[in-house]
């Protein structure tokens, strides 16, 4: 029987695997954040054009057409840890100051956006690593709010907008990952041309 060849993915080919697959996963994470704000705002009798605070949450550098593929993905990283960190004391909040009296489907939901997003940072922290080769510097989340709102209505309110901070940066995720690929083949092309530009000259 003749042994089956496995041809190891390294660079650009890993690199543009792991985007595609991140790419799925945050499609997938953005469709159970629709459910999960969905079942919230029937648990709470939210309308879905409830007002909630301007502003984000979540604190990182403004986006720019200049930022190379690694800053990036630094950005949005650091965008879904400082998410993951919100979305745990929203959870934590909810059940200190709401007991576990809610509802199961909306308890499940909630867990699977978690878990969700936890395999998605794993993944794009592959990707980054694949970046630049070092290890990732992780963005402290210190500066989040802290103690959260002091009403019951106002804690209310926080958990949506929390809800609602994890399906904005869910949606660029989406955008950044799937533009991942075509950067990646193209940084490919360019570094083959100036090694045979190189191979030229010798």
């Amino acid at each position: 029987m003749a042994a089956r060849r496995t041809r190891r993915m390294t660079g650009p080919d890993l690199s543009r695997t792991t985007a595609a697959r991140a790419a799925a996963i945050a499609e997938q994470l953005q469709y159970e954040c629709s459910i999960l704000l969905e079942l919230y705002r029937k648990k709470e009798s939210f309308t879905a054009d409830i007002l909630v605070a301007d502003g984000r949450l979540v604190s990182v550098p403004p986006p720019s057409s200049q930022l190379d593929t690694r800053d990036k993905l630094w950005r949005l990283h650091s965008a879904l840890l400082q998410c993951r960190s919100l979305l745990e004391k929203a959870i934590a909040k909810e059940e200190d100051e709401l007991g576990s009296g809610m509802k199961a489907e909306y308890e499940t939901q909630r867990k699977m956006v978690k878990d969700r997003l936890s395999l998605l940072l794993i993944n794009t922290g592959e990707l980054l690593k694949a970046a630049d080769g070092t290890a990732i510097l992780t963005p402290s989340a210190e500066g989040l709010e802290s103690d959260g709102p002091t009403t019951l209505f106002d804690l209310k309110l926080w958990v949506y907008q929390i809800f609602k901070e994890v399906d904005y940066w869910t949606k660029m995720a989406i955008t950044t990952l799937q533009a991942l690929p075509s950067v990646i083949a193209k940084e490919r092309v360019r570094t083959t041309r100036a090694r045979t530009t190189r191979s030229a000259r010798r």
